[in-house]
């Protein structure tokens, strides 16, 4: 069933224990700033009030003792978008509280092929995210039954790893 815009960003402000995002796209740049992406490319230091609405969100669910944390499927080499990604959001991110993970499937094969981005809070309520060619949103889906998606994110998880320690190894910034 499709879910309004406002419905879906209320679940943000909503959720009492956690929310999970699994992300499977490589390139999110057309619902992105352009330009962000553009001075990121550039070499240009990140503005201080980059993302930092989201930034802000995630900063009071983690004060009120919630949990926000995510698993990117990642390929290497990483796209423009990704370098962009991790290391202008993700980093920003983290310091306000969010928890990230990368199952990087460079070398293996995905286990999640297929599924699509979404997002789960206190393990109750499920919207998957559809997105265009060139990671342009296009509107969100609420499941009804959350066990096929649970499971899914435990996959994520068991086999990701911290993004600190693949950034590490494989950041590019």
């Amino acid at each position: 069933m499709n879910i309004s815009p406002a419905e879906f960003e209320k679940l943000f402000s909503t959720f009492r224990r956690e929310a999970f995002r699994l992300e499977t796209l490589d390139d999110y740049s057309g619902s992105s700033d352009a330009e962000m992406i553009r001075a990121f490319l550039a070499g240009e230091p990140q503005p201080d009030n980059y993302n930092q609405e989201w930034s802000d969100e995630v900063r009071e669910n983690i004060d009120a003792g919630k949990r926000m944390y995510r698993v990117h499927i990642i390929s290497r080499p990483m796209t423009d978008y990704l370098r962009f990604e991790l290391g202008w959001g993700y980093q920003k991110n983290a310091k306000a509280g969010e928890e990230f993970f990368i199952l990087d499937t460079t070398n293996q094969p995905n286990p999640l092929e297929g599924v699509p981005d979404f997002w789960m809070f206190d393990e109750s309520s499920v919207v998957s995210m559809n997105y265009a060619e060139g990671g342009k949103f296009l509107g969100a889906e609420s499941h009804i039954s959350p066990a096929e998606w649970l499971e899914r994110r435990d996959v994520a998880l068991s086999r990701a790893v911290p993004f600190a320690d693949w950034w590490e190894q494989y950041g590019e910034v």
